[in-house]
């Protein structure tokens, strides 16, 4: 039996497969030989349901949470006079809380610094005037904690390291994806290509 032969007789033998395959805006396609399909739309996150109302105090005036602490019980028991929303818009406004909302994917190719020009003299302001100001995005771990996070770098003078451990410290499940991570150690002088 000659070598094509052989080859011939294994590809017979193989089963038909198929792959799913999942695109960054969440849709799934079925993908075989000869087909592409689309099955269906996703998010590409776990959702969570369960309320996450207590805002963390990473240093004075300055607060990280998710968007379950924008509601008014939760901004007034905090003092918190401004809300920084980041990619998402706080679901309700209240009179006498002044609102910034900054447009921001939790990609890892998305450029940090733009939302940071954005943000930072934001802060600065409430910081400045003493009062307390809410970071938030959809669940508090990867956008708005980014946002904190160059906060400290740019104006405070903190290392990423630094930072990071402060951040990490008043609010455990804080993770930036690993493009926005990348951009914060580069705000810092660490840049590693």
């Amino acid at each position: 039996m000659s070598f094509l032969d052989l080859l011939k007789a294994k590809k017979n033998r193989l089963r038909p497969t198929q792959t799913y395959v999942t695109s960054l805006d969440g849709k799934v396609y079925k993908q075989t030989k000869d087909s592409l399909e689309f099955v269906k739309t996703h998010t590409g996150y776990v959702v969570d349901t369960k309320p996450d109302k207590i805002p963390a105090n990473i240093i004075d005036c300055l607060y990280l949470g998710s968007q379950d602490c924008c509601e008014k019980d939760i901004l007034d028991k905090y003092n918190i006079k401004f809300v920084l929303s980041i990619g998402i818009e706080a679901p309700t406004q209240y009179e006498g809380i002044t609102y910034k909302f900054v447009e921001c994917l939790d990609l890892p190719e998305s450029d940090l610094l733009k939302p940071l020009k954005d943000c930072v003299p934001f802060i600065k302001i409430a910081v400045n005037n003493n009062c307390n100001v809410l970071v938030h995005c959809n669940a508090g771990v990867s956008r708005s904690s980014s946002i904190v996070l160059g906060y400290l770098i740019l104006e405070k003078g903190y290392t990423f390291l630094k930072a990071y451990d402060i951040v990490k410290l008043a609010r455990s499940c804080m993770k930036p994806n690993a493009g926005f991570e990348k951009q914060l150690k580069c705000l810092d002088g660490d840049c590693v290509f």
